[in-house]
């Protein structure tokens, strides 16, 4: 770790251990970089900003206990200055708008860390924000499009189970046409053709995981 004035001190936060020695060896290379502190889930990393108030926080959005948007916000409720960089596997438009509105200052994909992560850590620190193209040309893509009510993602939810419309509505406590009605807005919502194009879609816009 290095040690010395000035240095960018990063928390990491990822379920995966292999990542996040990866991430710690990038960190170790560099003169004007410490790594602090390093959790493993979005509670623990609430724990870990307080104890050691980083310069930047690197978030993975998928976690089993509370997931990076919810800890993201968390964070920003009691250090509402905090920098954080997402750092994922999925670039679905509805993802990263749920991040950018949770605060993140940039958005980085896991498949690009060894490229651009060093450089987006500078430049979020020192006050900039980073969208890689690709994901701010699907955000330009959806832009207009009407969103998904919670109850139609909720109705969505239960589709990608492979619950069919009449299970649908017992579980929901309302009737099949009314069931009916949601899916008909849904694939229209989603230009999906049938109920298994519209999870796919909604898969890959990051709107609902498995």
């Amino acid at each position: 770790m290095n040690t010395g004035p000035n240095l960018i001190r990063i928390l990491t936060v990822d379920d995966h251990p292999m990542l996040r020695e990866g991430i710690a060896s990038l960190v170790a290379s560099q003169s004007d970089m410490e790594l602090v502190a390093e959790a493993s889930t979005g509670h623990e990393a609430l724990d870990k900003f307080r104890d050691h108030r980083p310069d930047l926080t690197l978030m993975d959005l998928q976690m089993p206990d509370m997931d990076g948007i919810e800890a993201m916000v968390a964070i920003r409720g009691e250090f509402p200055e905090a920098r954080i960089i997402v750092l994922t596997t999925y670039k679905g438009d509805v993802q990263v708008l749920r991040a950018l509105k949770a605060g993140a200052r940039a958005y980085l994909l896991k498949g690009l860390l060894r490229k651009e992560l060093l450089e987006t850590i500078r430049a979020v620190d020192r006050g900039e924000k980073r969208i890689p193209p690709e994901v701010a040309a699907l955000l330009a893509d959806h832009v207009i499009d009407e969103a998904l009510t919670p109850r139609e993602i909720e109705v969505l939810h239960l589709i990608a189970g492979g619950n069919a419309n009449k299970l649908i509505g017992d579980q929901l406590s309302i009737t099949e046409e009314t069931v009916k009605g949601y899916v008909k807005s849904i694939l229209s919502k989603l230009g999906a053709s049938d109920r298994t194009h519209a999870v796919t879609v909604a898969l890959k816009r990051g709107i609902i995981d498995l």
